[in-house]
């Protein structure tokens, strides 16, 4: 009876989704973990099969920083944020365009929905420039821009998967933080809802408790206290919902099909974000 309790459940959620578009931000342990990686594609086919616009755009920290060790490179973070110089950005294409976006898009094909892999630079997806930051961090890039025809004309009939590197006008390459990418092309895109998995249960308070729902403006307020990976991505969020964006949220990607218990059951799983 459980099974059919969680279908009934989920039914209102499919119901108001349908047609919906939802961006979601994946990394962490669920890109690294096998068994996760399968759950993942098969939650984001069973999005789309019951009438949603799943738009996947990724990073690939891991496996970057593996890379760079094993090629004797200097690995730093600045606030969550990859210090990058040109060499790093390379190692960055390399691993994101032509490894992680393609195992993506072949387990999406496999799991039965046909996905295309794209990066910023393609078809001029983004149009980036240097982050601004009191601190210098090399070539890592905020999105100007994100042309949505491009988008929309993939999302027609694949699943878009997006690796987050892109380029400025003068064909200068920078690594784009995938928190940021994922929230800017929701707002772009007038998504209904962008996700965020991430490795912790969710965003969490200072008795490391999970924050089940806040507001923009709760977050803006305890901003400055947040750090490491958790800051660009609450940033991100902040900046999707001032962009139109109904709702983001950050979930647990340790846990098996976590997109479907956040989306489609009735207490979540991680935070809700409110605008």
């Amino acid at each position: 009876m459980r099974d059919v309790e969680t279908l009934l459940e989920a039914l209102p959620y499919i119901r108001a989704f349908d047609g919906q578009t939802v961006v979601i931000k994946y990394g962490g342990a669920a890109m690294t973990d096998d068994k996760l990686k399968e759950d993942f594609a098969r939650d984001v086919v069973l999005l789309k099969y019951v009438g949603m616009n799943p738009i996947v755009v990724h990073g690939g920290g891991p496996d970057i920083t593996k890379y760079m060790e094993r090629l004797g490179m200097e690995v730093r973070f600045h606030e969550g944020l990859r210090v990058s110089d040109e060499a790093t950005v390379e190692v960055a294409k390399m691993v994101l365009v032509g490894k992680q976006n393609k195992d993506i898009v072949l387990r999406l094909n496999r799991h039965g929905q046909s996905a295309v892999g794209i990066c910023g630079d393609d078809g001029c997806l983004f149009r980036v420039r240097k982050a601004a930051m009191d601190v210098d961090i090399g070539m890592v890039g905020e999105i100007e821009h994100v042309d949505v025809d491009v988008l929309n004309h993939i999302a027609q009939d694949y699943i878009p998967v997006i690796a987050s590197v892109g380029a400025d006008p003068e064909g200068n390459s920078y690594n784009v933080n995938a928190d940021t990418a994922a929230g800017a092309i929701a707002e772009a895109m007038d998504a209904f809802k962008v996700i965020f998995l991430t490795d912790v249960e969710a965003w969490l308070d200072e008795d490391g408790g999970r924050i089940s729902q806040a507001t923009a403006a709760e977050v803006r307020e305890r901003i400055a206290q947040v750090s490491g990976g958790m800051r660009p991505k609450l940033e991100a969020c902040v900046h999707a919902l001032g962009g139109g964006v109904e709702n983001a949220h950050i979930v647990d990607g340790r846990r098996p099909h976590s997109l479907l218990l956040e989306l489609f059951t009735d207490e979540g799983i991680g935070t809700k974000l409110w605008p």
